[in-house]
């Protein structure tokens, strides 16, 4: 009786139903992947497959319109959340300039041709218009895979994108109200417009403060992925309400909420593994179960219409890259990859179709070529994104070897997080992680140094130990977890630092337990006294994925100092991965080197400068340094070079007037094999 329950096609059980599915989603990938195919047709393959228009396995029954939905709203939500802000705005113009062209070019061709080829009436030929215009960005998953989210080619085509929608819905819009009303009502698009304004002012700033405000309450990654989730859906939702796209207002969703969430996160890692493991996987088999191969036999007309649909989308999508990277003097790696995520369709265009057929613009044999239309042209998306993606690749690498030929993994920075206390353990390990070269690959030590057998203070260690190498496991980094009993704390980082050839020290800000304890306690300052390794002093009130602002004050000739390029870029990959504007308070030489740095290492990040012209300038500057900013300090060592006596007050106006701020201090690494230096601000 069950065995004639489970072989009832098509499936109706929800166990076998979404079975059925996983194994499509992990077999695909590995056969065609060895053959030389983007998953992503398999994937849509598949779906033909199985769907009720192959062999029935599948009926597209309401999970698959749900998932669907999901997947596609996921995807584009991705594209905007992976998106370096930095590169946006640099990229802006150009994404809208290509958007321009990928919607009026294939508009034009559209509507021509259409008038031609099958002799429609304006309307029609318009609508039709519509679908070779938009495009949905199928092929962003290929992108992604090869790290290129960040490449000039992909930002501006995702700009473009968004652009093209936007436009497409319009006169989408305007074609439906024509053939309704028997004329076009400009009352409509401008109540339209309007209404656009209003959601863009109110979803940008609501959505900005209320993440900045649940970020803070809420550490717990677990609520902070479902609250980026309801977020997204709930953009989505009033988007719809007001006439737009869902996938607009959950692009908007991931543009607002991108500075929250860092490349390096538990959360971005979260959000990454459950859209690209689950809902658009299954986005992409909902394409392919919509398709129907035999309509091709059942008239020669249609297989026409899908063929001079076909080729005119193409030729448009073709020629709009290739006048787009003319313009912007663009190679043809770069042009095949515009070309690439630009020709996929399938949202926008499903949904033209299906109205354009309820309002009777498109006839059946329309209908039946735009869905047609729509597997050729993701299956041309998915194999060149794959090529050029992969090309694009091998530039990139072959560039990053030929200006760092020598540098090896080991060179990397080798960090240690010294851990004691439950609370601060996790925001010390993140403020690491954060700090870290995006390609480095060495392990991070967790450490956790005793040297008694209190059962209290022993099991506290442990527990941030945990938490600790929790926080980085959560980002696929590797982490040697260790506990150290030794004669002191001091002893114990310090010994632990020449076993494992460190190079950066991460360790807590101590709190004051007496008015005569000094501002860092005896433990760091012993520990600068012990180690001539970079040492990195945190204490972080605020979320490190909310700050806004990094404050830098730099000391005079820390140009000259050994660790000086070291610790700006630390300053350089926190930035990248907070999308966080740094202000450098520096006197102009330094200044000077410090951009060189920036420029030279090519990070992408937006930087300003506050010359001092005296050590006492730094009061000034540092009164604009909120609860949302973090206030970072370069120590010198007594004795280095950068070192003043202006300096000695600093501990006492940093704990009078910055003791509830977010703060670290950073000593950069000195030459020899312990420090000959004694500590000082």
């Amino acid at each position: 009786m069950k065995l004639a329950y489970i072989l009832t096609y098509p499936l109706t059980g929800p166990v076998e139903i979404f079975l059925l599915v996983l194994l499509i989603i992990l077999i695909c990938p590995i056969i065609f992947r060895r053959i030389g195919i983007p998953h992503i047709v398999g994937l849509i393959l598949a779906g033909i497959i199985v769907g009720p228009y192959g062999i029935n396995l599948l009926a597209r029954d309401a999970s698959f319109e749900i998932f669907g939905e999901v997947g596609i709203l996921y995807l584009m939500f991705t594209a905007a959340v992976e998106i370096n802000l930095f590169h946006l705005k640099k990229n802006l113009k150009k994404g809208f300039i290509f958007g321009l062209l990928t919607f009026a070019i294939p508009t034009v061709f559209g509507i021509f041709g259409s008038r031609f080829a099958f002799g429609a009436n304006w309307s029609t030929c318009a609508l039709i218009s519509t679908m070779y215009a938009a495009h949905t960005l199928v092929s962003y998953p290929i992108v992604s895979r090869f790290g290129l989210q960040n490449a000039r080619a992909t930002i501006i085509s995702v700009c473009a994108t968004i652009v093209t929608v936007l436009l497409a819905l319009l006169l989408l819009a305007g074609v439906i109200d024509a053939a309704e009303s028997g004329g076009f009502q400009a009352n409509r698009l401008f109540r339209l417009l309007a209404l656009m304004i209003i959601y863009a002012f109110v979803v940008g700033f609501g959505l900005h403060y209320l993440t900045k405000y649940f970020f803070r309450k809420f550490s717990d990654q677990v609520n902070q992925f479902i609250y980026v989730l309801a977020m997204v859906f709930l953009s989505s939702l009033l988007a719809s309400v007001i006439g737009l796209e869902s996938i607009l207002g959950a692009f908007y969703a991931g543009l607002i909420m991108n500075r929250f969430i860092p490349d390096r996160s538990g959360l971005m890692g979260r959000i990454k593994f459950v859209g690209n493991a689950i809902f658009i996987p299954y986005f992409l088999i909902g394409v392919g179960m919509l398709i129907n191969v035999h309509v091709i036999f059942k008239s020669w007309n249609v297989g026409w219409v899908a063929l001079n649909m076909v080729v005119v989308a193409m030729i448009a999508k073709w020629l709009s890259a290739f006048i787009g990277a003319k313009i912007f003097g663009f190679g043809k790696t770069d042009r095949r990859l515009m070309f690439g995520l630009t020709s996929g369709k399938a949202a926008a265009t499903i949904a033209a179709a299906m109205i354009g057929f309820k309002h009777g613009l498109l006839t059946e044999d329309m209908l039946n070529g735009s869905v047609l239309m729509i597997l050729v042209c993701c299956v041309v998306a998915s194999v060149a994104t794959q090529a050029a993606a992969k090309r694009l690749r091998i530039e990139i690498t072959e560039k990053e070897l030929k200006n760092e030929p020598d540098r090896q993994q080991g060179e990397y920075e080798r960090q240690l997080v010294a851990v004691a206390n439950p609370v601060t353990a996790e925001s010390l390990m993140k403020m690491a992680l954060l700090m870290r070269h995006k390609e480095n690959q060495n392990p991070v030590t967790a450490l956790f140094v005793r040297n008694s057998d209190d059962a209290r203070s022993v099991q506290s260690g442990r527990n941030a130990l945990a938490i600790a190498v929790s926080a980085a496991q959560s980002v696929d980094i590797e982490v040697k977890d260790i506990e150290r009993y030794d004669i002191n704390v001091v002893a114990g980082v310090t010994n632990e630092a020449k076993q494992n050839q460190i190079s950066d020290i991460m360790i807590g800000l101590h709190r004051r337990t007496n008015v005569v304890d000094s501002f860092f306690g005896s433990t760091i300052e012993q520990l600068l006294d012990s180690s001539n390794k970079m040492i990195l002093i945190s204490r972080a009130f605020s979320s490190v994925d909310t700050l806004a602002r990094i404050f830098v004050l730099v000391p005079d000739k820390a140009e000259y100092e050994t660790g000086f390029q070291s610790w700006v870029m630390r300053i350089g990959n926190l930035a990248s991965q907070l999308a966080a504007k740094v202000i450098f308070m520096s006197f102009s030489t330094t200044a000077g080197f410090i951009r060189n740095i920036l420029i030279s290492e090519g990070y992408a990040i937006r930087h300003e400068y506050r010359d001092l012209g005296s050590w006492d300038d730094y009061i000034l500057h540092s009164r604009d340094i909120g609860p949302d900013d973090l206030f970072v300090i370069i120590g010198a060592r007594k004795g280095s070079i950068s070192h003043s006596g202006d300096m000695e007050g600093l501990p006492s106006y940093l704990q009078k007037n910055h003791s509830d701020d977010n703060l670290v201090v950073i000593y950069p690494e000195q030459f020899g094999g312990n420090s000959i230096f004694r500590s000082g601000i």
